[in-house]
């Protein structure tokens, strides 16, 4: 499965979103570690849907 991550730069940090999980957020002080923290939330939180029998997320995001 592949979902969409949104990684944003401010003044001070990098937020990363996935519009396909809603509340799931990220913050790192560099790209590369806010994306491996949203890899990890993703992986753990999808690990836990499937552990309750919960329907898993169909992908819908793309970036052009």
């Amino acid at each position: 499965m592949e979902l969409l991550i949104v990684v944003e730069r401010t003044e001070t940090a990098y937020p990363a979103h996935s519009p396909d999980l809603p509340g799931w957020i990220a913050a790192g002080s560099c790209r590369e570690s806010v994306e491996q923290e949203m890899r990890e939330a993703i992986a753990l939180h999808l690990e836990g849907m499937r552990a309750a029998g919960d329907p898993l997320p169909v992908p819908s995001s793309y970036a052009t």
